[in-house]
């Protein structure tokens, strides 16, 4: 009875989300390929590859985005292009495009090997003595992250948008991250950490 009572408490508590129509998703998509890549994976290392990403975090960033717009940055996460990109999508419109490039299959990245040891130590096991979350603890040991609770894949990301994000979480300049989380750890690395993760990430897959 116990073990029936836990799991319809979590049941309860996981995000209810309506998957999309990938083939939808596609037709819709033209106009994400210009900075995304036509299957979301980003030839530019500014803009994030999105191929494999988890469905219901694409969703997420896009209502975000489009809170962004709404709210001239007030509220959800603002950004020049993607909050403008956003802004006419419908609720149905997210959901397709996120269940296409979640289709897609990521690229493979590497990493310098002079940067595995020391971003490897950090991002499995932290830093007690800083405060500094291990980065597994929410992506995983291979970068997968975990779709039923929003935390991004960030296996093989570009190393330029990935440390470009932890340097807006550090700042402040980005907020739509869960409880604070994100902000918490990032205000806690120094511009080495970064530069070292950042470049550690973009080999995991």
């Amino acid at each position: 009875m116990k073990k029936l009572c836990l799991l319809l408490c979590l049941s309860l508590s996981l995000p209810v989300f309506a998957a999309g129509n990938a083939e939808a998703g596609k037709a819709k998509s033209a106009t994400c390929a210009a900075c995304h890549g036509v299957d979301g994976n980003s030839m530019l290392d500014m803009y994030p590859a999105i191929a494999g990403q988890h469905e219901g975090y694409l969703v997420k960033q896009l209502k975000e985005f489009k809170l962004g717009s709404t709210s001239g940055g007030a509220e959800g996460r603002y950004d020049p292009v993607m909050s403008g990109m956003a802004a006419p999508l419908s609720e149905e419109d997210m959901q397709d495009l996120a269940a296409y490039f979640s289709s897609q299959k990521g690229r493979e990245g590497s990493a310098p090997e002079e940067v595995i040891a020391k971003a490897e130590k950090l991002y499995r096991g932290g830093d007690l003595s800083r405060g500094v979350t291990a980065c597994a603890a929410c992506h995983g040991p291979k970068g997968n992250g975990m779709g039923l609770a929003d935390f991004p894949d960030i296996s093989g990301q570009h190393t330029a948008y990935i440390k470009k994000q932890l340097m807006d979480f550090r700042a402040g300049k980005r907020a739509n991250d869960m409880n604070g989380m994100m902000r918490d750890v990032a205000m806690r690395l120094t511009d080495e950490d970064i530069e070292l993760l950042s470049k550690y990430i973009a080999g995991l897959y």
